[in-house]
């Protein structure tokens, strides 16, 4: 079917908006087209618009003008645009009476990038631009990051406002789980030696529909045809239980919805080869989080385990240049500086130990440790992507490094600073002479990773290590931060942080100078390996047969805390090690909706070198161990 000329499409726009208001039409404008004019009385158009198409050479250029300005609108659509565009260039080439007209460029295209998609347990990303086909032919990678930049009118919009183009999006997972062993009440899984496992271990049944997500897509077009903006708003329901009354009983059905993504973004095509990027707001970081597992379970997704990632408010900016065949995209990042603190208030007047309960501070208050460094966390990336399999639809493979660097710092107060005995001979006020405006004791926190995907027609291998210090906040090391270096310290004591949640040392050298005793980052190493398999294109299902949608992911991860910085953070006894294997099965119905069922067993391992085994099931031991079962539903729209 012919599209309709374009000035069809403008009386139908101008008949949307009711009939035309004649007694509304701008007093100096004669000379301008009379649709140009009810467009402005109908509010469409500002008088400034309207201006900018009364200077045009010719009418041709102002019919572009005003193509141009609906495009940005929300008015007409691309197609409609081109197809105007293209009309006036054919009147423009047979007319010698607009032959000083000016060409508009066309709309850049950059072909969507396969390789951006995401696995059935993840909404579509926002380079997708169509949904997937039933037959999982391949497996494609979890890819929180494009490679060159999002391309402009990437995706199809569900409506727009305006000129804004707005594509929701999301999942619902709905899941049964049995754990063997779920000590800490949660309907995920976490490292053991947390404390005593309880009774039996504590075998625990959860159903849960809590971590289901809702996104928005969104997009405004530039004039510029080389820039693309886009942005991206992200939550789901596994945030904090709501505090009021009506929510007292039922409070565990009653999760709130919590932030995951929110940010702009700006990708500028500089030249055929090159594309600069920018990202401002809350997205993955670019240390580690390159590289997702396909994993039923999503809620963890292997903390303390091995997986390594998180989502940090950040400005990144990246530059991509196509080599013609292999695209290289270094990326920088300044991050909010953070380290997993948790602010507590209870403090023993004798020990001066904090007790652990500072999650609903945290909440309420936010880390200050982070941001108390004054300084921001700076991460990077650098990623090679190239074809590996040409097979259709495959994804290319990436090549990753990631690094990242920062510092956390604890302030105590002058009113915080301890006083001695009143028998010691340094004397009661010996530190608060010494520290008279207060103290402050700092570590670093360091790592990096390398990682690579590698998708082929028969088999998606994925794969990260990881090594670094104090990498708490990034669900790795075994969730430890640092440790007190007590080395050479005499006349001890004790204060707490301003925010709780640090106890810091103060004490006398060698010398006999006051000091606060360092505190040291724990050391940590870790990684895993994740391997899907389209069973159904492997075993050459019927195309037109309901057995098109099976397909296998086997996963294994590791995370480890160095011994030696474990003996001297827990000399009595501590987790150490935890690993994780796990087996999931999915069956795609259709583009919507997929069935699941993930078998996993999660391990963590004592200190062997302490002198006591921490508590399981009310003794000590060396292992603790959980078998998990989740089956369920995940319905994607």
């Amino acid at each position: 079917m012919n599209r309709k000329p374009f000035w069809v499409v403008v009386c139908l726009v101008i008949l949307a908006f009711g009939a035309p208001s004649w007694a509304q039409q701008p007093a100096d404008n004669s000379n301008v087209n009379p649709l140009v004019r009810v467009l402005q009385s109908k509010g469409i158009l500002t008088a400034e618009e309207v201006a900018q198409i009364s200077q045009a050479s010719s009418s041709s250029d102002a019919d572009r003008r005003l193509a141009r300005l609906l495009l940005m609108k929300g008015v007409i659509s691309q197609s409609d645009y081109e197809e105007t565009v293209s009309v006036t260039s054919m009147v423009n080439a047979s007319s010698s009476a607009t032959a000083g007209a000016t060409q508009i460029a066309a709309v850049y295209r950059v072909p969507v990038d396969a390789g951006a998609s995401l696995s059935t347990t993840t909404p579509a990303s926002q380079s997708q631009a169509a949904p997937a086909p039933v037959t999982p032919q391949t497996i494609p990678p979890i890819r929180p990051f494009p490679v060159g930049g999002l391309s402009r009118e990437g995706f199809k919009p569900a409506f727009t406002i305006g000129a804004i183009r707005v594509t929701p999006y999301g999942f619902l997972k709905a899941t049964a789980i049995h754990d063997t062993s779920s000590p800490y009440g949660d309907d995920f899984p976490l490292p053991g030696f947390l404390g005593d496992s309880g009774p039996a271990n504590s075998p625990e049944f959860h159903v849960k529909a809590r971590s289901s997500r809702i996104g928005t897509n969104i997009e405004w077009l530039d004039p510029s045809p080389n820039l693309t903006i886009t942005g991206k708003f992200e939550i789901d329901f596994e945030g904090n239980f709501s505090r009021v009354d009506n929510r007292n009983i039922s409070s565990i059905r009653s999760s709130m919805p919590s932030i995951r993504l929110a940010y702009v973004r700006m990708d500028y095509k500089a030249g055929e080869k090159d594309t600069l990027s920018a990202v401002i707001g809350q997205d993955w970081t670019p240390f580690g989080s390159s590289t997702l597992p396909n994993l039923l379970e999503t809620t963890g997704l292997g903390i303390g385990f091995g997986t390594l990632y998180e989502r940090d408010p950040q400005m990144r900016f990246g530059w991509t240049h196509n080599f013609g065949g292999f695209q290289l995209m270094p990326e920088v990042a300044v991050v909010l500086p953070t380290s997993g603190q948790l602010p507590a208030n209870v403090q023993s007047p004798t020990t001066g130990a904090l007790s652990v309960t500072g999650v609903v501070n945290q909440l309420g208050y936010g880390e200050r440790q982070g941001p108390d460094s004054d300084r921001p966390q700076m991460q990077a990336r650098l990623v090679g992507q190239f074809q590996l399999d040409h097979a259709k639809g495959v994804a290319p493979a990436q090549l990753i490094v990631s690094g990242m660097e920062g510092k956390r710092q604890a302030n105590v107060l002058a009113s915080a600073v301890p006083a001695l005995a009143a028998t010691n001979p340094l004397g009661v006020n010996f530190f608060k002479n010494a520290f008279p405006n207060g103290a402050t004791v700092s570590s670093t926190t360091a790592g990096w990773s390398g990682e690579f995907q590698l998708p082929t027609r028969y088999a998606t291998l994925i794969g990260k290590y990881y090594a670094g210090s104090d990498l708490r906040y990034f669900f790795a090391g075994q969730l430890f931060n640092y440790y007190t270096d007590e080395s050479g310290i005499t006349n001890g004591a004790t204060a707490a942080s301003v925010d709780g949640a640090s106890t810091v040392l103060f004490g006398t050298d060698a010398a006999g100078n006051p000091v606060i005793a360092p505190e040291r980052p724990v050391r940590a190493t870790g990684g895993f390996l994740n391997l899907g398999l389209p069973l159904s294109r492997i075993f050459g299902a019927d195309p037109e047969g309901r057995n098109l949608g099976w397909s296998l992911y086997l996963h294994y991860g590791f995370d480890e805390a160095k011994t030696r910085d474990l003996l001297r953070t827990a000399p009595g006894g501590s987790r150490a090690k935890g690993d994780m294997m796990a087996g999931g099965l999915f069956y795609k119905l259709n583009n919507y909706v997929t069935f699941a069922f993930e078998q996993s067993l999660y391990r963590t391992r004592a200190n062997p070198e302490a002198t006591a085994f921490p508590l399981a099931d009310g003794i000590h031991a060396r292992e603790w161990k959980d078998i998990r079962s989740e089956v369920g539903t995940i319905f994607t729209f």
